[in-house]
């Protein structure tokens, strides 16, 4: 057993696990940062497993010899895996579970926000990322989003709510990318599920339940404020009443949508009948959108980036405007710390985490923004030698002072966000790691009239600094927190020739299609499940269920450059239950500000391939409602 392991458990801090509800300080009238009163520590403990595995893990993780998906709620998985046994491809599934996911899941995701996505395509033998995120109107100035935060922010950000932070949604025009490279069925076959449930009611299961009685609860006062310029659309939609658990949610309005892009194609989203709907549902609010901004909208195809971690895997990520090297940066930093021998939980190994993200996270303040405006080449973060000599100043016996980025310059409100992530893999060994998702609080509180989705808040994501290369410009890609993953991996025992050959590479094989949800715990979880699989020995299903760690605060891209978060603010590190409490003490001992038992934990899927079998292996997230499965 890993040294540290058999010290988890249920320690002094116990709680129940609830995600930290999202978004940022307004004023008073507004508490968008609501959660319900905590539940009181539990008396007893989870039940006993079979020692066949680590105490740690919830479940066993599926085995599937064909095909296997991953998501966020039952009905998603499955129909992944129906649209595969119709002759699907990977692509095909993990889209129509993606328009489930929208109808089922919207308080995290639905056609009103944006998508990224990576795609190992075994025709090909490449690995491809595709950046579905919208832009800014073209007919919104920063003077306008100054005049929006100061009427209702106090001046330091662009409003959650209402039209101010809206950009153009991305994911139905990624889904027909994606579609016409990788799918082969007909697109509508896609979008039926969705439309037969929002017709004829979708289940809503515990914690989506949970997330969506926030809505009124923001959205209300939000309106009344005036911050939101139109909440009817939204309150006929989606809370009336409001779901609860066991309840079936219907939805025609968006039944119908779905159905329209299904028949006439997702153009229509952009150019058609929909377009013009949303363009002048914008006008009528007195928004920033109009029909000319979605017209305009088109995607991108991406070379992902990936770093080497102890010569045994290779960690793939998307760029900027994304978060995703911020992951690859913490790698190269840990990659100098014997992580096994500490043991996981351990002081020493937490430290060593939390301190390299705090200094990627650095240079994701000052330099992560959409490339066409702010010519940062995110390649420079992973240069050559580069994290390797920022990870020097990581002391494992004391916290670092809030430290410079090692780009330029520095640049909050990102720990948090609304999303869901889900993989799904095919029988020609076809891998789809894909991220969606509306930002905050389900969104904007925004409905087109007769649509049935909610538009995405995710342009609350620039900076109000003109000196920022995150700054709010017209035309322009927020910084985004969604990241998929992907992981390449050395079959180690079909290498063995090495020993009498070892001018022979072993290759890099494709191995592990996964992600989380949750702001800026994203990049922060990647690594956390890296280390656990590799460092710490787990399998596929304890690597999610293992306590997380996440350390919040500090300098963010949407801060002013240089002010005062970049200089004084330490952070707080969140510990869930399972850490030890002997780590928590030594942590807050070597100067972190430690807090348990609240950490944000996301929400993880994975998908792996078993080298010597051909299986695929697939996990899911204990803290969410969803499933792994496969055939």
């Amino acid at each position: 057993m890993v040294a540290g392991v058999a010290a988890l458990g249920l320690s002094a801090c116990v709680s129940v696990d609830v995600e930290v509800a999202e978004a940022p300080s307004v004023k008073p009238a507004i508490d968008v940062a609501e959660t319900p009163e905590a539940a009181p520590e539990p008396i007893l403990g989870p039940g006993d497993r079979m020692p066949s595995g680590r105490a740690l893990g919830t479940r066993s993780a599926v085995v599937a010899p064909n095909a296997a998906a991953a998501t966020a709620h039952p009905l998603a998985t499955q129909t992944a895996l129906d649209i595969m046994k119709r002759g699907g491809t990977a692509m095909d599934a993990a889209i129509a579970a993606n328009a489930m996911l929208g109808l089922v899941e919207p308080t995290g995701n639905g056609i009103g926000g944006d998508l990224y996505a990576i795609v190992w395509d075994p025709k090909t033998a490449q690995l491809y990322g595709y950046n579905g995120s919208g832009r800014s109107p073209m007919g919104a100035t920063l003077e306008d989003m100054q005049a929006k935060a100061d009427a209702f922010m106090d001046g330091e950000e662009i409003p959650p709510f209402g039209a101010a932070p809206v950009t153009v949604p991305g994911t139905v025009e990624a889904w027909g990318a994606l579609h016409e490279r990788f799918g082969t069925l007909p697109f509508n076959m896609l979008m039926e599920p969705a439309v037969q449930y929002a017709r004829e009611g979708a289940p809503i299961p515990e914690v989506i339940a949970f997330y969506w009685q926030f809505g009124p609860r923001r959205f209300g006062p939000a309106a009344e404020s005036g911050m939101l310029e139109e909440y009817e659309n939204a309150k006929k939609t989606y809370f009336s009443p409001t779901p609860v658990e066991g309840s079936l949610f219907k939805n025609p309005d968006l039944a119908n949508t779905l159905e329209r892009i299904g028949e006439v194609g997702t153009q229509d989203f952009y150019t058609g009948e929909i377009a013009q709907t949303m363009g002048a549902y914008f006008e009528r609010i007195d928004g920033y959108l109009r029909y000319e901004d979605f017209a305009a909208h088109d995607g991108e195809w991406v070379e992902p980036l990936c770093v080497e971690y102890r010569d045994l895997v290779k960690l793939c990520e998307l760029g900027p405007n994304t978060q995703g090297v911020a992951a690859l940066q913490m790698l190269e930093m840990l990659e100098r710390f014997d992580l096994r021998s500490m043991g996981y939980g351990s002081a020493d190994s937490l430290m060593a985490q939390i301190e390299a993200k705090r200094l990627a996270f650095a240079d994701r303040a000052a330099g992560y923004a959409d490339e066409a405006f702010s010519g940062i080449d995110p390649n420079i973060f992973i240069r050559p030698g580069y994290n390797a000599e920022r990870g020097l100043a990581i002391d494992l016996n004391q916290a670092m002072a809030p430290p410079a980025p090692g780009y330029a310059e520095a640049d909050a409100k990102l720990n948090d966000g609304d999303t869901t992530y889900l993989t799904v893999t095919d029988d020609q060994g076809m891998m789809v790691s894909l991220i969606q998702s509306n930002y905050r609080g389900m969104g904007s509180g925004l409905v087109a009239d007769g649509l049935g989705f909610m538009f995405q808040d995710r342009g609350q994501l620039f900076s109000l600094d003109p000196e920022h290369p995150n700054v709010f410009e017209p035309g322009k890609r927020p910084f985004h927190t969604i990241i998929p993953a992907f992981a390449f991996k050395k079959d180690m025992p079909g290498c063995q020739v090495r020993a009498t050959a070892p001018e022979v590479a072993c290759p890099y094989e494709p191995w592990l299609s996964f992600g989380l949800m949750g702001g800026g715990m994203q990049p922060q979880g990647h690594v956390q499940v890296i280390l656990n699989l590799i460092d710490f020995d787990m399998g596929l299903q304890e690597a999610g269920d293992a306590a997380r760690w996440e350390h919040r605060g500090g300098c963010e891209p949407t801060d002013d450059l240089n002010g005062d978060a970049c200089e004084d603010d330490m952070g707080t590190v969140h510990l869930e239950s399972g850490i030890p409490v002997e780590a928590r003490a030594e942590l807050e001992r070597r100067g972190h500000t430690v807090e348990c038992c609240r950490a944000n934990g996301g929400g993880y899927q994975a998908i792996m391939r078993d080298f010597e079998s051909g299986a695929w292996i697939a996990a899911t997230e204990m803290r969410k409602d969803g499933n792994a499965d496969g055939y």
